[in-house]
């Protein structure tokens, strides 16, 4: 097997035509011209090979260097966890989605490949029949869903099929790795994936960018010092032959027309067939010349009035023809040209909605058109309103729709003649160009530069009279309209056009008809040779002896040469001659740009070399020494137009002419091209009006140049190479790569199997400062899960073989379902679109960020901070303040505060009962806003006084001895907790169980004395659900209060000491802790004053509470300010919200409440419950004007979105934004943070979010959301703080991160745990700092935040500190040696897409796992794996190891509203969460 080389050259154009050669070889059936260089070495060098040797391997080189790549894997095997799918997701197609093979061929330029990626097919496929393809999709769709559903069960059948399928493969698909265990399924996998991920990556082409920001958009390391730079000398341009002058070359297009039109009217000019392949109509050019005269009549005349005629000459209508009309477009054309009229042909709109129909709208509207020239037969067919009119298209201007059928016009006058003049500078046509964004352009060609085109193409192809060409392209535009309608008039030709429809009935029909006719010359794509060569085996009498010229269109695809060589190697017996294959490279912008003459010496074969793809990536021509696997074998595409001159220069930057061993853009000079885009003046000016330059910095000719569009070379012989397209080019980590290239490679991994051929697009999105590659297919409906994975894994590593670059993303779609073109080709830039909206639906996805993304921000090294030897100079550290702040003194207040006097909160409701007996403390709501019960001071004291009889008495237990309350929110709680106090007992408060969940109940309430609770939940407790879930003999004693006895106690309990314990307060944190903590008598007394003196509560206030009564400030305002302020307690319980959210506003409105409390659940429930009824509740006189503050209690990093959202959606009710604010608390201290009502606003602070990642808090570089963190400001009260660093506890200055300590008397004592380990964390409630001040004993609150003074000042007239929350330490995930808070990771996530309605994140094995709720159909899972990888990369630097699509409400939810992350965890590895879908990044 002979491959030829381009050495790295220093071609001279000059001495192309020399034969120089030192010595010349014979080679078997083939002559290889070598040039000896001075050192021995091959200097300039190309092969030319005769055909017969090629043909024996070209058609599957490719093939064959993917199978061999893949080979070279098998040693590398390597475990890829299969994704996780839903059995309702596994694909049930239905019928309609099945296409035959044969009309899956159609495709347009973009998007799509016409290399034949399986060379010569076998007989079954050519004559595959509809019964069989029927039968087989319906085998296919049982199979896929049996196969793929036993493995989403567990199946182990189905793990070892696919075991056996892929042992004699590279990629393994490992049940169970070991050293996992076996009972979960998705262990197992993560452990795959950690495994896989550990294998050697290949070396990043950068260095990682620092995490700066200047540095950060610069994005552009140092080079590779290894790759390959041009060598070669500065190119010459190239001058085509001399555009020979042929005397009865008419003046004009118009003329010759006229010319045919009278003087040979019966020749046949185009024969039109029906989708039977029978001749449906001969159009005469007679017939076109009369019919032509009659439209250009009638747009002329018969449009308007004769004062304002509608359309002018100079003025642009649009053709709006279909496919398998070429006579009546024909007709409308040259009546156009005749009128004077520009024609701006466009595809038929099919549906309003139609792929890039909008920007085909804005080119009309810009082309200024008001007329639409149509046929009879397309007029019906477009929609219509029910009144029977053409709606006006999604962005087009409004058209008046014209038909040009001969019926339906005036004749013409006897004495009108259209003005025929010779061609010259006025716009003859307008052709669409659609570009790689989508948009859609308008190239304007002259009708100098349309004849020009003729006579250039006459002379290159060698068109004469009256030669029958077979035509298979669109006739609208390119090849198809130059070759079709302009020149075959020209030289009076006869077009026999081969309509869509009928290529995709029979692919034979084009060669039929060539025979038939004994056509000369044949348009075609390589498409149309490939299905030929699928269909051919059925025919005998096939001879193409007659042809000349089968010109390709798109030669300029570098894969059609595997087309080309197998059609040949086909029909070569059938009397094909190898030099009649002429491919061509063509443009919108400079028309033809070059094309292979037909030649009568079939001793000179075609130029071709085989070339280094890896050289290609970066721009270089190389001979492929090393590996033979990665080459792009290209054919030329024959010569430069006559009378034009063509260069290459450099794709970016100046225009500068390449080296000869360089890739560049191809452009040319000459009249026979476009020249501008229509009513764009500055980008015409960039494609239109370029000069090449010299090395020395000159132009290179006063003429200005096009640029085609084309990236190639111009070989030796003058013979010019196209290797891809502008569009085509992904700039991946400074490496070019063409999408033509990555298709051809995934199509030639068991082509055809998987997906459909044609049916693939390839394009990159911008992530993280590079170019990624996103590969979109159409899966066929037979395949399985499996199959497919498979499939996928093995195309990653073909491409990462042979192109060395990396697949961000490959999705595979239903069948049928991307967008297309209007000739069956993929629309690119509108599945572009949908990929990145979320809209795609693929049935398959697998994302490889691992693989690809090489340039992640380098992680800073920790600097040390401040240790003991820094010099602290009064109160500065390191020239910095010191980061403390103090609330107001308690002890310094006078106030005439009776209860103070108390020591213990059971002492003040008994003083209460006697001074202010009927005084009501608090009233309890129901769903309907009415009174559901309420206690009276002394109503509450004699409760509390039986319940502690009953304990006593019942229960028989001792001082201190504890009690497990459980208890719906209300008013038995509330009696219940002073009935402890009373009885001498320490109350626990605890949530009742719901029926499910009662074994998460029993740890709270295991080490209590007794249980108490009402008459409901004893009989639910007790109960047979109960008893299966939970051994009822480990319950403690249970009580029932609603059965109390009568008697009074003998005396009530007090305490001998404030410091004994009052309560335990029981939460379970974000990090799924269950901790309790220890609160003394003097903490709780010290803790309801602060609350009492920081909102100013008396007895004459009303303050509304919406929370839940368990843990932490919820507690102390539902069950123990209102006994120690003498204030009225609304008690809403949030569970009433869900069939009422209306009610907490009511009650505060209709309360005329000043001070409210509630949850970041319940805000979150009137947001977006009451949304849209805020009319409606104004109606109903909801009015909170009166409201002074509105505290969200929390014990987390203030949520300002949401408190932002509330304040906004409520200001029209009379709530006023300072009103609402956040309170923090933790376990150390239920209280650190409460907006009181005479402190400064609440504000919020910018910072960095890539300062926060390595702890510090600096203000962002600039007003970019992406790395901004809005953070709110929380108001210090009664309390000391101070920030420390949480490793070596030395004091931070002001506006560092580091932990926030407290220092109060209303800490808590201790942990409580029910495990007995609570020495474990005793440092958090007496830690010392470990130098300055060491005497002062702080509480860790496990948060980490920062201080920072205000311009504010406080009801002291001092300078304000405010203390920003960032989050908790123990939520915080280190990942790649930097802090990252769950929070702003999910804040990111929900913001990608509409149907993400909650998310949590966690790290496991140092994988990132997001976890995503999907309000939305399942079909829409998969469209959310992209999209999470992308904005968590784009935003956060982070890699996305598992993505996991769930229902709505999986996300565990505390009664606060905090997500319970580490449940979720659990739950996700114990299989336990069914998903919809679970994604294992690669």
């Amino acid at each position: 097997m002979l491959l030829a080389y381009f050495t790295h050259s220093k071609w001279l154009f000059s001495n192309l035509g020399k034969q120089t050669a030192a010595c010349v070889y014979e080679v078997s059936r083939s002559s290889v011209h070598w040039r000896i260089g001075p050192a021995g070495n091959l200097d300039p060098l190309f092969f030319y090979l005769n055909t017969n040797l090629i043909l024996s391997f070209l058609p599957d080189v490719h093939t064959e260097a993917v199978q061999a790549a893949l080979a070279k894997h098998k040693e590398r095997k390597m475990a890829v966890p299969m994704p996780s799918k839903r059995r309702s997701l596994v694909v049930q197609t239905s019928m309609d989605a099945y296409t035959p093979p044969d009309t899956s061929s159609g495709s347009e330029d973009e998007g799509s490949v016409q290399g034949d990626s399986q060379g010569t097919p076998t007989s079954s496929q050519g004559s595959i029949n509809m019964e069989h393809w029927i039968s087989q999709a319906i085998h296919g769709s049982t199979t896929s869903t049996t196969s793929s559903s036993s493995t989403q069960s567990g199946g182990s059948g189905a793990a070892h099929r696919l075991a056996d399928v892929m042992r004699s493969t590279d990629v393994s698909i490992d049940p169970c790795p070991a050293g996992v265990p076996v009972s979960s399924r998705v262990s197992a996998k993560i452990q795959q994936l950690v495994n896989t991920l550990k294998r050697p990556k290949r070396p990043p082409l950068r260095e990682f960018f620092v995490d700066d920001f200047e540095e950060l958009l610069e994005g552009k390391m140092t080079p590779d010092p290894n790759q390959p730079k041009p060598e070669g000398a500065q190119m010459l341009a190239m001058r085509g032959e001399q555009l020979g002058v042929v005397t009865n070359w008419p003046p004009s297009l118009e003329a010759a027309l006229q010319r045919w039109g009278t003087i040979s009217p019966k020749a046949p000019c185009l024969t039109t067939m029906d989708t039977n392949g029978k001749p449906l109509y001969i159009l005469t050019y007679g017939k076109l010349w009369t019919r032509s005269m009659k439209v250009a009549y009638n747009i002329l005349h018969k449009l308007g009035t004769k004062q304002e005629p509608m359309v002018r000459p100079g003025d642009r209508v649009t053709l709006v023809f279909p496919n398998n009309d070429p006579a009546a477009f024909m007709v409308a054309f040259y009546g156009c040209l005749l009128a004077e009229v520009v024609p701006v042909p466009i595809e038929v709109p099919l549906t309003r909605k139609d792929a890039g129909s909008q920007q085909i709208g804005f080119l009309l509207g810009s082309c200024g058109v008001t007329v639409a020239l149509t046929s009879d037969a397309c007029h019906k067919g477009l929609p219509k309103s029910p009144t029977g009119e053409i709606p006006q298209f999604k962005g087009w201007p409004k058209l008046l729709w014209f038909v040009t059928e001969s019926k339906h016009l005036s004749k013409p006058p006897r004495d009108w003649f259209p003005h025929i003049k010779d061609a010259n500078n006025d716009t003859a046509y307008i052709e669409y160009k659609t570009c790689k964004d989508g948009s859609v352009l308008g190239v304007t060609v002259t009708r100098i530069a349309l004849l020009t085109h003729c006579q250039a193409l006459t002379q290159a192809c060698g068109y004469t009279e009256a030669e029958t060409i077979v035509n298979v392209l669109d006739f609208k535009k390119d090849v198809g309209l130059w070759h079709g309608i302009l020149t075959s008039v020209m030289n009076m030709m006869h077009v026999i056009s081969i309509p869509y429809s009928l290529m995709k009935v029979n692919p034979l029909s084009w060669i039929q008809k060539v025979c038939q006719y004994k056509a000369k010359v044949a348009c075609v794509k390589s498409r149309d040779m490939h299905w030929a060569l699928v269909a051919h085996r059925d025919q005998r009498d096939i001879n193409l002896s007659s042809l000349r010229m089968l010109i390709v269109a798109d030669g300029a695809n570098p894969w059609s040469i595997s087309s080309c060589d197998a059609f040949l190697n086909v029909f070569q017996s059938k009397g094909l001659r190898q030099e009649v294959i002429c491919p061509c490279a063509s443009s919108p912008e400079a028309l033809t740009v070059a094309i292979r003459r037909p030649t009568d010496d079939s001793n000179q074969p075609p130029g071709r070399g085989v070339l280094s793809m890896h050289g290609l990536t970066y721009g270089v021509i190389r001979v492929d020494s090393e590996e033979k696997l990665s080459v792009l074998t290209v054919q030329d595409v024959g010569l430069v137009m006559p009378g034009a001159i063509m260069c290459s220069v450099k794709p970016d930057g100046i225009p500068q002419l390449c080296k000869t061993d360089e890739i560049g853009e191809l452009c040319v000079c000459a009249i026979a091209t476009g020249t501008s885009y229509y009513g764009l003046s500055g980008m015409t000016k960039n494609t239109f009006e370029v000069f090449p330059m010299t090395s020395s910095g000159g132009p290179i000719t006063e003429y200005p140049f096009i640029r085609t569009g084309l990236l190639g070379f111009i070989g030796p012989g003058g013979l010019v190479f196209v290797i891809g397209k502008m569009d085509g080019l992904m700039v991946v980590s400074g490496r070019r790569h063409n999408a033509d290239d990555i298709v051809a490679t995934a199509l030639a991994v068991e082509p055809m199997k998987f997906v459909y051929r044609g049916r693939i697009a390839v394009f990159s999105v911008s992530v993280l400062h590079d170019e990624r590659i996103v590969i979109v297919a159409e899966q066929r409906p037979d395949s399985t899960e499996e199959d497919s994975f498979q499939w996928m894994s093995r195309v990653l590593q073909a491409i990462d073989s042979i192109h060395q670059v990396g697949v961000y993303c490959l999705a595979l779609v239903p069948a049928n379902t991307l967008p297309k073109t209007p000739l069956g080709g993929i629309h690119l830039s509108e599945t572009k679109q949908l990929f990145l909206e979320g809209s795609l639906h693929p049935c398959n996805v697998l994302m490889c960020p691992h693989t690809c993304v090489t340039n992640l921000p380098k992680p800073r090294q920790k600097q040390p901070e401040i240790g003991p030897a820094s010099v602290m100079v009064g109160n500065l550290v390191s020239g910095k303040r010191i980061a403390q702040a103090s609330g107001r003194d308690l002890g310094q207040i006078e106030d005439n505060d009776q209860a103070r006097k108390f020591l213990f909160l059971s002492e003040v409701l008994q003083w209460r009962a006697q001074t202010t007996p009927d005084h009501v403390l608090y009233t309890l709501l129901n769903c309907r806003g009415t009174i559901a019960n309420s206690l009276t001071c002394v109503q509450l004291h004699k409760r509390a006084e039986k319940i502690a009889v009953m304990l006593m008495e019942r229960g028989h237990l001792q001082d201190g001895d504890h009690v497990a309350l459980v208890y719906p929110p209300g008013i038995d709680l509330i009696a219940a907790f002073y009935g402890c106090l009373y009885a001498g007992c320490v109350p626990i408060t605890v949530r009742p169980p719901h029926p499910q969940n009662i074994a998460t109940t029993l740890p709270t309430v295991s080490r209590s004395a007794c249980l108490m609770t009402t008459q409901l939940i004893c009989k639910l407790l007790r109960s047979r659900e109960a008893a299966a879930a939970v051994d009822v003999r480990t319950w403690p004693p249970v009580l029932d209060t609603d059965d109390l006895p009568k008697k009074r106690p003998a005396q009530i309990y007090k305490p001998s000491n404030p410091e004994t314990l009052a309560y335990l307060d029981f939460s379970v944190s974000t990090t799924g802790m269950l901790a309790g903590v220890k609160m003394s008598h003097a903490a709780t007394s010290a803790f309801c004053r602060s609350i009492k003196l920081q909102c100013e509560l008396y007895p004459s206030r009303e303050v509304a509470i919406c929370l839940d009564p368990y843990c932490g400030l919820g507690f102390v305002l539902w069950c123990l300010c209102s006994v120690y302020s003498g204030h009225q307690s609304i008690l809403i319980p949030p569970s009433e919200l869900e069939t009422n959210p209306a009610l907490w506003l009511l009650a505060v409105s209709q309360y005329k409440v000043r001070d409210t409390f509630c949850s970041y659940s319940v805000m979150e429930l009137c947001t977006k419950g009451l949304g849209s009824q805020t009319e409606s509740l104004k109606a109903r006189g909801l009015d909170l004007s009166r409201v002074r503050t509105c505290v969200v209690v929390a014990e987390e990093r203030p949520r300002i979105a949401l408190t932002q959202s509330f304040s906004k959606l409520f200001k029209d009710l009379g709530l006023h934004p300072r009103a609402v604010s956040t309170s923090l608390g933790c376990r150390v201290n239920l209280a650190i943070c409460l907006q009181g009502t005479s402190g400064p606003d609440p504000t919020t602070v910018y910072v960095d979010m890539r300062a926060l990642r390595h702890d510090r808090s600096e203000p962002p570089f600039s007003f970019s959301i992406i790395n901004i963190k809005q953070i709110f400001q929380q108001e210090i009260y009664f309390i000391r703080i101070i920030i420390a660093n949480p490793e070596t506890k030395g004091p931070l200055g002001d506006s560092h991160l580091g932990e926030i300590w407290v220092h109060s008397t209303h800490n808590a004592s201790g942990y409580f745990t029910i495990y007995g380990d609570e020495s474990l964390q005793s440092d958090h409630f007496n830690s010392r700092l470990s130098f300055g001040d060491t005497q002062t004993i702080w509480a860790r609150t496990g948060y980490l935040g920062f201080l920072r003074r205000t311009e504010l000042t406080d009801a002291n007239g001092e300078r304000h500190d405010a203390l920003y929350v960032v989050g908790a330490l123990d939520e915080a995930m280190e990942l790649r040696g930097m802090r990252y808070h769950p929070i702003d990771i999910e804040t990111s996530v929900i913001r990608a897409h509409k149907s993400i309605t909650e998310c949590a994140v966690f790290t496991w094995t140092n994988l990132l796992v997001v976890v995503v709720e999907l309000d939305g159909s399942e079909q829409e899972a998969l469209d959310l794996v992209p999209l999470v990888t992308n904005v968590v990369l784009e935003e956060h630097y982070l890699i996305v190891g598992v993505v996991v699509v769930v229902d709505i409400g999986v996300i565990p939810i505390n009664s606060r509203g905090e997500k319970q992350r580490m449940h979720l965890r659990d739950g996700f590895l114990a299989d336990q969460l069914d998903p919809i879908y679970v994604a294992y990044n690669m």
